[in-house]
């Protein structure tokens, strides 16, 4: 099933060299059967080929004994986010195949292990003690994977009640550098101290060793967030062809973003019985402070996706509004941004995620003099301060309560 998407034999040869050489075909027809684009599966096959010799490297022999410790491992090779997260999809593919291919008790005996149940009281106190969105305990797990992941490969043998300072200073060293700036940097020290204050909670370690990661210095206020002019939204909107299902279901995924704010998951989520046509609102159930709110539908966001929902979304029973190609719901938060990244680059505009049409919608706003109470409530702030760093751009607005410059008329 290879030679469907490559026609070389060295190529396919290549891609079949490793521990997963064999499941290699399968996934291939697994990948055409569900709709995915010829680029799209070469890229995960790519990335399975890759895992396949890395397994290899690793002294693995039997798929089924791949584990989540050395598919952490594996990831650490990527250097970005969006790589990474590539890598993960294609893995996942992986792990499904596998697991219907070899039902076997080793399998079954992954869950047993001291590194699973420590995640799984992981998982249990974040969703139930700290009351964190499923979302985010999902990042936070992924990161506490990778943290074991180094440990195991750099302190073989060592207990994790063992882990020390020097350790913790030497993990929060690794995953600097393989941070971008100084706001990523920040995340990961703050992942850091969530799973190790969890580590203390649990009673695994002693002593509370997230005092000892160093803190990175990150100031909320310091940057203006990255904004499109509205002139280029407008350009990006109206260079969308919508002669074809996938053009249409863009320029409604757009107007939506750009003209509600929603963001990218409470997008993902919406549902057909959520958008009330007639009173021209949008109820928007599943947002990120858990808390309900209304937005507008305004007459073009309304139209394009009526035409959306008509004439292009895919015919399944599925609540969602916005579906891929292959009538399945968008996946993850990088789906819709990879759609935001496409048409932004086929305008040769720099390439941003959805939350940079979220930063240009709340950038009008505040140049058109809008109470900042009216745009905390639309963008689903809880706290004015975390709107206010759109102020910044309002220089207009600034320039009129500025203050004489000392020794300066005034």
């Amino acid at each position: 099933m290879l030679e469907l998407f490559y026609k070389r034999p060295r190529i396919v040869e290549r891609m079949r060299a490793g521990v997963l050489g064999e499941e290699m075909d399968c996934l291939a027809g697994h990948l055409a059967k569900a709709g995915y684009a010829r680029a799209s599966a070469q890229s995960y096959l790519e990335r399975i080929a890759r895992f396949s010799r890395f397994l290899t490297e690793a002294g693995h022999r039997d798929p089924a004994s791949i584990g989540g410790a050395v598919v952490e491992r594996f990831l650490l090779e990527f250097r970005t986010a969006s790589a990474r997260t590539i890598a993960r999809t294609a893995i996942g593919h992986v792990l499904r195949q596998i697991k219907k291919r070899f039902p076997s008790p080793s399998l079954r005996k992954v869950p047993e292990s001291p590194d699973h149940r420590l995640l799984a009281g992981f998982e249990e106190h974040l969703l139930h003690v700290r009351g964190l969105q499923p979302t985010t305990c999902e990042e936070k797990l992924r990161f506490a994977r990778r943290v074991l992941g180094w440990y195991q490969e750099h302190r073989p043998g060592q207990p994790l009640s063992a882990m020390t300072g020097v350790d913790v200073l030497a993990l929060a060293g690794h995953f600097s550098g393989l941070s971008a700036n100084d706001r990523t940097r920040s995340g990961t020290a703050s992942r850091m101290r969530s799973f190790l204050r969890y580590l203390r909670w649990a009673g695994v370690v002693e002593v509370d060793l997230a005092r000892l990661v160093p803190r990175v210095p990150c100031w909320r206020m310091a940057q203006v967030p990255p904004r499109l002019a509205w002139d280029d939204v407008r350009r990006v909107i109206d260079a969308i062809d919508v002669t074809d299902p996938a053009g249409i279901r863009d320029r409604a995924l757009l107007l939506l973003l750009v003209t509600t704010g929603v963001r990218n998951q409470e997008l993902r989520l919406l549902e057909l019985q959520d958008v009330r046509w007639r009173a021209g609102e949008v109820l928007l159930r599943r947002t990120k402070t858990r808390r309900e709110r209304v937005v507008p539908l305004l007459a073009e966001a309304g139209s394009a996706l009526a035409e959306y929902v008509l004439h292009a979304r895919p015919k399944v029973a599925a609540p969602q509004v916005f579906l891929c190609a292959t009538a399945r719901p968008l996946g993850d938060s990088a789906t819709v941004s990879d759609i935001v990244r496409r048409r932004l680059m086929r305008c040769g505009l720099q390439p941003h995620g959805a939350r940079l049409l979220r930063h240009s919608l709340a950038t009008r706003l505040v140049g058109q003099e809008r109470p900042i109470k009216e745009i905390a409530d639309l963008l689903g702030h809880r706290s004015i301060d975390t709107t206010a760093v759109y102020v910044k751009v309002a220089l207009p607005q600034l320039g009129k309560v500025a203050l004489p410059f000392p020794g300066g008329k005034s």
